[in-house]
């Protein structure tokens, strides 16, 4: 019986949740009140689902989490541990999840021409845009008050959308260029 993920697999999915973590520490500091600061996480997780398909992609996601939860300090400004899962913006951080499984299913079931990649990461971080809204909402509105799903889109997403949507462009054209290069060590 073969082993679903075999030892390259296992070495690329800790390459990626490290080269996740390395992309959370390339940040902006947050400019509102909501404290999400501006980083290269949404580009990680789209290209490495994009490059491992939704298996490993969500392996990959997985275990970046999983470091994160147990005080590694891998997400955005060097935070680690569950509170920073179960916090208010830690929706996003699980969202990552949905943004890796999208991804990575319209690459492996699409291809991955550019439309292919794009619609699925456009699909996945819009689903992680709102579950991460979701939590906010509700964990805001029971620690702060309340807050309308308006003025939290104000704060968690809508500052968001170009910079995402210059990163989801910049992972799709390289995941389409790196492709065959991880398929040939693949074969070799």
């Amino acid at each position: 019986m073969k082993p679903r993920f075999s030892l390259r697999d296992m070495a690329l999915a800790a390459l990626g949740a490290a080269l996740i973590a390395v992309c959370s520490w390339i940040s902006l500091p947050a400019l509102l009140p909501t404290g999400v600061p501006f980083t290269l996480q949404t580009f990680a997780v789209c290209l490495l689902a994009a490059l491992f398909g939704w298996r490993l992609g969500l392996v990959t996601v997985g275990v970046y989490l999983l470091l994160g939860a147990v005080g590694l300090p891998v997400f955005a400004g060097f935070k680690g541990g569950v509170g920073a899962l179960l916090g208010v913006t830690g929706g996003y951080l699980l969202g990552f999840v949905f943004t890796a499984l999208c991804t990575g299913l319209a690459a492996d079931r699409l291809g991955r021409a550019l439309p292919a990649l794009l619609g699925g990461m456009v699909l996945g971080l819009a689903l992680c845009y709102a579950f991460g809204t979701a939590w906010f909402v509700l964990l805001y509105a029971r620690n702060t008050g309340p807050i309308s799903v308006g003025a939290a889109l104000g704060w968690c997403v809508l500052p968001y959308l170009l910079p995402d949507g210059l990163k989801l462009t910049l992972a799709a054209l390289l995941a389409k260029r790196l492709y065959p290069i991880l398929q040939k060590g693949r074969s070799a």
